[in-house]
């Protein structure tokens, strides 16, 4: 079933914009997949800057997502990746994968334009085999009071219509824990500047189900 979100002013902006800060963030891509193994599910794989950064220890990544403009940018960085990737469209809340059926996830810069965080987590929990990876690079909100402030008032009122859904002031760690996933490791970075600032880049682990 189709589920494709358009913005295709902001998604053409991105795609700009976002080569800009991977001078910043290039380093980061690496860190968040390296050691990564068998079969992957990127949510939100935007236009697709991770790719490359797959170490070959992946068999698949299947990459997910629903904006079409970003979508076919990607489908041309998954020509030339290192492992194989399938680009296809859904949503976070929906993906397209059975249960049980992926090593690990990959959640980039996404997690702040989900309309439902807690069903998207809930979602890779479900597409994940017990004890699978949740790797998490997302901006997030700002520790400081007065910038908590504006990232609120941001979150309010234009910031998600100005930037594709994105919402600037998420607990996205609050979030993953309150999901059922064990932090395993976690860093705060300043890789993006303000309100996308502070991010968090770090690694999750799902239960493992007694028999």
């Amino acid at each position: 079933m189709a589920s494709s979100i358009s913005h295709p002013l902001f998604a053409r902006y991105y795609a700009r914009y976002s080569l800009s800060l991977e001078r910043g963030i290039a380093r980061h891509r690496r860190t968040l997949l390296a050691g990564l193994s068998g079969t992957v599910v990127e949510i939100g794989a935007g236009n697709g800057l991770n790719f490359a950064h797959y170490p070959h220890t992946v068999t698949q990544v299947l990459a997910v997502e629903p904006e079409p403009f970003l979508r076919e940018i990607a489908e041309r960085n998954a020509a030339s990746a290192p492992v194989p990737v399938k680009v296809v469209d859904g949503l976070a809340e929906r993906l397209p994968a059975a249960d049980g059926e992926c090593d690990a996830a990959v959640a980039s810069l996404v997690l702040c334009t989900v309309p439902d965080v807690a069903a998207a987590l809930a979602e890779i929990i479900r597409v994940l085999k017990p004890g699978g990876s949740l790797r998490f690079l997302e901006h997030v909100r700002s520790p400081h009071p007065a910038r908590a402030r504006v990232q609120r008032f941001l979150d309010a009122t234009i910031w998600p219509r100005l930037a594709g859904g994105c919402h600037c002031g998420r607990d996205t760690a609050a979030a993953i824990r309150a999901a059922g996933f064990t932090v395993e490791e976690m860093a705060e970075l300043t890789a993006m500047p303000f309100p996308g600032s502070p991010q968090i880049l770090g690694a999750a682990t799902t239960p493992v189900k007694s028999p």
